[in-house]
C-alpha cells in the first residue's frame, strides 16, 4: 500500500466518523429550534409590511435541509462530491424583492452552516446578536419619507403660485415633471409635508386648480 493511499484512506475514515448519530440529531433540533425562532422574529419584524408566512416557512425548511447538507457531506467524501455537482446544476430564479427578506434568508442558510458543523453556541449566540441588532436599528429614528404631490390645473401661470404655497408646508420640494398644454398643467412633485391634508386643501383653493393628489412613497428618504 502506497502513502497515497494510506493517505486516502485515513481521510475517508476520518470523514465517516467526524460525527455520530446522536451529535447529528442533536444538530437537526438544534437547527430546529433556532429556525423557528427565526419565524417568529420574522412575524414580529415584518408587522408593519406585506407579510408572507410561505416564504416564513420556508426559512425553517431552508435551515434543516441546508443542516441536512452539512452532515451529509460531512458523512462521506463520495457524496459531498455528489452533492456539490447536484447542487450546481440547480438554478433559482425567484426574485427576494425585500432587503429584509435576503437578510432572514442568508440568516436561516448560515445557521444550518452553523449547526451541522456542531457549532451549537456560535449559532445561538449570533442569532441572538442579529436579533437585537435588527430590533435596536429598527427603533432608530430615520427621516420623514417623501411623498408624491400630483396637481392638475387649467391655468398653464399657475406653476409659481403653486410653489409659493407648498413652501409654507414642506421643508422639501422638487419637481420630478412637468407635463404642459395649451390648456392644462400637470405637476408630479417630490415633497416632505408637515401635515398633507391642510397643503392639499391650500392648493386646492388656488384659481385654475382642478385637481390634487398625495401619494406616499414608502422604502426611500430624502436627507
Amino acid at each position: 500500500m502506497g502513502f497515497s493511499d494510506v493517505l486516502k484512506k485515513s481521510f475517508v475514515q476520518a470523514t465517516a466518523e467526524s460525527m455520530s448519530r446522536a451529535d447529528a440529531i442533536a444538530a437537526l433540533a438544534a437547527a430546529c429550534l433556532i429556525a423557528v425562532y427565526i419565524f417568529f422574529i420574522y412575524r414580529v419584524i415584518t408587522r408593519k409590511a406585506f407579510y408572507n408566512k410561505n416564504f416564513n416557512i420556508s426559512l425553517v425548511a431552508l435551515a434543516l435541509i441546508t443542516t441536512a447538507i452539512i452532515l451529509s457531506i460531512q458523512s462521506s467524501v463520495v457524496i459531498s462530491l455528489g452533492m456539490v455537482g447536484a447542487l450546481s446544476i440547480v438554478r433559482f430564479r425567484t426574485a427576494v424583492k425585500e432587503p429584509m427578506d435576503l437578510v432572514f434568508l442568508f440568516w436561516s442558510i448560515s445557521v444550518g452552516i452553523i449547526c451541522g458543523a456542531g457549532l451549537f453556541e456560535i449559532a445561538v449566540f449570533s442569532s441572538l446578536l442579529i436579533t437585537f441588532a435588527i430590533l435596536a436599528l429598527d427603533r432608530f429614528p430615520s427621516t420623514k419619507e417623501p411623498a408624491i404631490l400630483i396637481v392638475d390645473s387649467s391655468d398653464t401661470d399657475s406653476e409659481e403660485r403653486i410653489m409659493e404655497t407648498l413652501q409654507q408646508y414642506s421643508v422639501h420640494s422638487k419637481v420630478k415633471s412637468r407635463n404642459m398644454d395649451v390648456e392644462s398643467l400637470n405637476m408630479v412633485i417630490e415633497v416632505r409635508v408637515k401635515d398633507g391634508a391642510e397643503c392639499i386643501r391650500e392648493i386646492s383653493r388656488l384659481d385654475g386648480v382642478k385637481n390634487v393628489s398625495m401619494v406616499s412613497q414608502e422604502g426611500a428618504s430624502t436627507f
